[in-house]
């Protein structure tokens, strides 16, 4: 938005005469406590001394210097709220409210916007997609993927204060009971919690729901993150406790997941047998009620045990609805086996975005592979794609970016990143809505090299 002309604004003397002046009628005390009216005045010292440094932040050019001043003058606020919280000024902080015309939701935006004094930052990207995600609704009632993914990110690239803020009135609502359907899923926040390393509570949270499904994603999902946080013992415990659940309650359809979980716990054995087994139910079902054939989780788990064949005949049976198996199913292929079989199915997929993304997991597997005269060659085609949707594809320029990564294994992603996220803040009004989710999963695979909140 553009600022609007001087002469419609007030003059800076005159903004600070005004917000001095009610701030001065709302709080000067009059009538109440000696102490309570010395409490007040010494807030609104402080509150004046910040406003003055705000002021001359408003008038410098540097923005190294613009960000000095905005930070002392946080800083005095958030001495108001913890020296003299019984202060007015306190409450009107506390609750984001107007002090005179002096907006302090405004200036907490304003204070995160400074990481993007350097714009190729990871902070400042994470700000940028925030800006760009639909604000969450009050009160809560759905976990929304999007946002805590971003607080799994904020988390994993060092803002552990912003994730904690983010994610703690999902973990409120959860707790209420507002945030389920009718199954009582709780909608992946006990899944951002393990990500975030609280693995106890992420596990007494789904431990209370009783349907299959999310009971077991969240199995496999906390045990993957143990896995990369390098307790094998708490791997293998999950991957028994979601094989018994699954059993117990008869969860075929979520087989697939239990599988995984058991290879990342390192019992192929048994991993393996639980697959033949699920895989003979589901086709056994399939010919007899023509419904739908194999949950997609399935065509993952015989990726990853290597059987290509079968692998490819589940990816066509379910691809079409879960379009997300295209390149996970084809990068865990192309790890074990012949490539050449992946990247031909890749070349076929139609969606820009889907193939991109393929690529750029067949680059990693080629660098796995110690291969990495193929991953080049496969960074080339994934070029091509780029420049064919001539930057207006802000997914498939994040994949680039995150092929770019495996690759070269510097900086020069940054650039390609910082190109995506301006194709999205480019794009029309549905594009932005859901590219959020998408690039936070491309920016928090690229900086720890797992792929999060899936």
């Amino acid at each position: 938005m553009l600022p609007l002309p001087a002469f419609a604004r007030p003059s800076l003397a005159a903004r600070a005469a005004a917000m001095m002046l009610a701030v001065f009628l709302a709080v000067a005390g009059w009538g109440a406590p000696p102490a309570l009216a010395q409490e007040s005045s010494a807030a609104n010292r402080l509150f004046v001394q910040a406003l003055q440094l705000v002021q001359q932040a408003d008038g410098t050019y540097d923005s190294a210097e613009e960000s000095r001043l905005l930070k002392e003058a946080d800083k005095l606020f958030n001495e108001i709220v913890a020296k003299y919280p019984d202060s007015a000024l306190a409450v009107q902080l506390v609750t984001n409210q107007f002090v005179g015309d002096f907006d302090f939701f405004e200036f907490r935006s304003r204070i995160r916007a400074l990481v993007c004094n350097e714009p190729l930052s990871s902070l400042c990207f994470l700000h940028r997609i925030n800006e760009m995600m639909p604000p969450v609704e009050t009160p809560i009632q759905a976990a929304r993927w999007d946002w805590l993914s971003l607080a799994v990110a904020y988390h994993q690239l060092g803002d552990t204060d912003r994730a904690k803020e983010i994610i703690a009135p999902f973990v409120s609502a959860v707790r209420r009971g507002a945030v389920s359907d009718s199954n009582g899923q709780d909608l992946f926040v006990s899944r951002a919690l393990a990500l975030m390393g609280q693995m106890q509570l992420a596990l007494d949270i789904t431990r209370q729901i009783p349907e299959c499904s999310t009971r077991i994603y969240n199995l496999a999902d906390i045990a993957k993150a143990a896995a990369w946080r390098g307790d094998a013992g708490l791997v293998a415990a999950l991957a028994d406790e979601a094989k018994a659940y699954a059993s117990a309650r008869g969860c075929a359809w979520e087989m697939g997941l239990v599988v995984q979980t058991l290879l990342r716990a390192g019992k192929e054995a048994a991993a393996r047998t639980l697959f033949l087994n699920t895989v003979e139910t589901q086709f056994s079902k399939f010919r007899e009620t023509q419904g739908d054939c194999c949950p997609p989780e399935l065509a993952v788990a015989a990726a990853e045990l290597g059987d290509a064949n079968l692998a490819l005949g589940l990816l066509r049976t379910v691809q079409d609805e879960n379009p997300w198996t295209i390149p996970t199913v084809l990068g865990r292929l192309a790890r074990r086996e012949d490539p050449a079989v992946a990247l031909a199915y890749a070349e076929q997929t139609q969606d820009p975005d889907i193939r991109g993304e393929a690529l750029a997991e067949l680059v990693e597997a080629a660098q796995r592979r110690g291969d990495p005269a193929r991953a080049t060659e496969l960074m080339r085609r994934l070029d091509r794609l780029v420049e064919e949707a001539k930057g207006k594809r802000p997914a498939l320029l994040a994949q680039k970016a995150k092929a770019e990564r495996i690759l070269y294994n510097d900086d020069r992603w940054r650039r390609s990143f910082q190109a995506a996220l301006n194709a999205a803040e480019r794009a029309s009004n549905f594009v932005r809505r859901d590219i959020g989710a998408p690039l936070l999963a491309a920016l928090v695979r690229i900086e720890t090299g797992q792929p999060m909140l899936d």
